[in-house]
């Protein structure tokens, strides 16, 4: 195969690198169009565009497959914890036992967070979203570690910031949801493993035994696992894009939870609870929105169907999907909305018009239906993307800074606005 491109410009030929992935992805390298030629390439969206390389993640849209550092998702989804995920995006391996225990003790360690930190909780409004307390309080942090704000750590620091991130984030998302419906914060217990002490921090009373649902504890351990990472999405590019300029984690991770909130991306699982609860209002008849959803003429969208990536099946809705029908079937619950989205699913799955078009259940569909069986309230979906999403946050971070090539992303445009408009004083102007 040829190692260069060339691109006729002006009558002149120019020659691009050619680069190719390890799994046969190709590109052509322009990062030097510009500074030769005076062109630079337009493409809105950046649907065409790579903005870098990495080793983490690696997804085939075509073909529905995902792997985390060459591991296939089907894999890991089943035979590894949250953790050991986390670690794997995160260090590029699966950790040995002594690395495992390391990595946990150190979540354990930095599992509390400071106390003032509980009036910035109670200054927000009760109805305020999590997601934006979660942001704010992400970025709050910064301020009780300023020794780990530069923008050269040690390795040793580098690992404190991680290791206090993924711990304290399930705290502050639970101390979030305890905010919005009035109920005391339940702080941490250590001798519970991270998704435990998550629901434990979430739904225990003061003065109340909790009892822990194991089929609970296995659905987010799942759920976090799938949404641990996937290549350069909108909030992963956004945190590498703030990151690009050695803004610290804190901040990074901020602007990525900001980037998720957005109903196009991480906010679409509520998106589908939402339509779900709507079609309920509308007497339950899911037929008739699947026929609007089919009539060009209608507005109406079917969410939670489809991907901007996959163009088979998502290889996560599969897992999913199974996961999805054990917990219910496990817990048993009685609830029309979930009754309605079980019908609507089996129905889209006959339908030739959605068959035709690939418009498969997508992760945000059964991730929807998941939470609101296991009682999480539909403003925390998006948090609980955010904590699945921030080992990879994280990794793709650390990934950009230990490049020796990095450099601040700053992309161009094409001005389409006025040209040479003369300046006319205030008393002048009509």
């Amino acid at each position: 195969m040829a190692t260069t491109a060339k691109l006729e410009l002006d009558g002149k030929t120019v020659e691009l690198p050619i680069v190719i992935g390890s799994e046969g992805e190709k590109a052509i390298d322009i990062s030097k169009l510009r500074a030769s030629t005076g062109f630079v390439t337009l493409d809105s969206g950046y649907m065409n565009t790579g903005a870098c390389t990495s080793a983490i993640t690696f997804l085939d849209g075509e073909k529905g497959i995902l792997k985390y550092r060459g591991i296939s998702i089907e894999e890991l989804s089943d035979k590894v914890s949250f953790i050991e995920c986390s670690y794997l995006l995160i260090y590029g391996h699966l950790p040995n036992q002594t690395e495992l225990k390391n990595f946990r003790e150190g979540i354990k360690y930095h599992s509390l967070i400071h106390e003032d930190m509980k009036n910035f909780f109670n200054t927000y409004p009760s109805h305020a979203h999590p997601m934006a307390i979660l942001s704010s309080m992400v970025c709050s942090l910064s301020a009780y570690y300023p020794e780990l704000l530069k923008p050269d750590q040690t390795e040793e620091e580098k690992n404190g910031t991680i290791t206090r991130l993924i711990s304290k984030v399930r705290v502050l998302a639970a101390f979030a949801y305890k905010r919005s419906v009035g109920h005391p914060f339940v702080y941490p217990k250590n001798e519970l493993d991270y998704v435990q002490n998550f629901l434990h921090m979430m739904f225990a009373v003061p003065a109340e035994p909790y009892q822990m649902d194991p089929v609970a504890v296995k659905a987010i351990n799942l759920l976090l696992i799938l949404h641990a990472d996937h290549e350069q999405n909108c909030s992963t590019s956004t945190v590498r894009m703030v990151g690009s300029a050695k803004a610290n984690l804190f901040a990074s991770l901020s602007a990525g939870i900001c980037a998720l909130w957005g109903p196009l991306h991480g906010g679409a699982n509520q998106e589908v609870l939402e339509m779900l609860e709507a079609i309920h209002a509308d007497g339950g008849g899911y037929k008739k929105f699947l026929d609007k959803a089919k009539d060009k003429n209608d507005p109406f969208k079917l969410m939670g169907f489809g991907h901007r990536v996959y163009k088979n099946f998502d290889p996560r809705a599969k897992i999913i999907k199974k996961a999805c029908d054990d917990v219910l079937q496990k817990l048993g619950v009685n609830d029309p909305i979930l009754e309605i989205a079980k019908g609507l699913e089996e129905t889209a799955l006959k339908d030739p018009y959605f068959i035709e078009r690939k418009l498969y259940p997508n992760v945000d569909f059964y991730s929807g239906i998941i939470y609101r069986a296991l009682g999480i309230p539909t403003n925390m979906f998006t948090v609980m993307f955010a904590i699945g999403r921030l080992p990879g946050w994280i990794a793709q971070w650390k990934e950009m800074i230990e490049d020796p090539q990095m450099k601040i992303c700053r992309p161009r445009q094409i001005y389409t606005g006025q040209t040479n408009v003369k300046f006319v004083p205030i008393e002048k102007r009509s």
